[in-house]
């Protein structure tokens, strides 16, 4: 009887994790598209975005951690809220101090749930769609670092932030699209 209901389980992870990867795609997308409008200094709708982009994370892991138990242990999901909730913290109040200061919080962010993106993804490959994630974790943990670098260059810029986004909604996208599979499996 166990065997019945391992699929079904898997099927419906793999269902709200599809669902959470398309949402996430698309607010990447939207995200990047409205800071670009705002990314040449740190305006109160730029530093509301900045914001709001690690908080949305921290939503993301929520629904991730309820719906993916039988996935594996949702530790490193609880961690990764904590981080991303500092890392909303830090970024307001980097925001007070200009760009530098909010591509170094941004980097370091980056970088801590890039490697625990990569913890959740690898465990996760049975479950399918996971590859794009593995990569994603690591595109993000490479990114931050150049995201702590930058903070120190004569002229950072946030448009690196929409760089982050962007691939990482495509990488969401891909992973939603491969998981449809078993999403559809019972």
């Amino acid at each position: 009887m166990s065997a019945i209901a391992a699929p079904s389980a898997i099927a419906g992870t793999a269902s709200v994790l599809r669902r959470l990867y398309l949402v996430r795609f698309v607010f990447a997308i939207v995200w990047a598209l409205v800071m670009f409008t705002t990314a040449d200094e740190i305006t109160p709708v730029g530093a509301v975005l900045l914001v709001l982009y690690p908080l949305f994370d921290v939503g993301a892991a929520v629904v991730d951690a309820r719906s993916s138990r039988t996935t594996g242990s949702p530790v490193p999901l609880y961690v990764n809220m904590a981080v991303s909730l500092v890392a909303a913290v830090g970024v307001a109040v980097a925001c007070a101090s200009g760009i530098p200061a909010v591509l170094g919080v941004w980097g370091a962010w980056a970088i801590v749930s890039g490697l625990v993106q990569l913890i959740v993804a690898v465990p996760r490959r049975t479950l399918g769609g996971q590859w794009p994630m593995i990569l994603s974790g690591a595109v993000s943990a490479l990114a931050g670092a150049s995201f702590v670098a930058s903070a120190g260059a004569d002229d950072p810029a946030l448009t690196n932030a929409i760089g982050y986004a962007v691939p990482g909604g495509v990488f969401f996208l891909v992973s939603a699209l491969r998981l449809g599979r078993k999403a559809k499996e019972d």
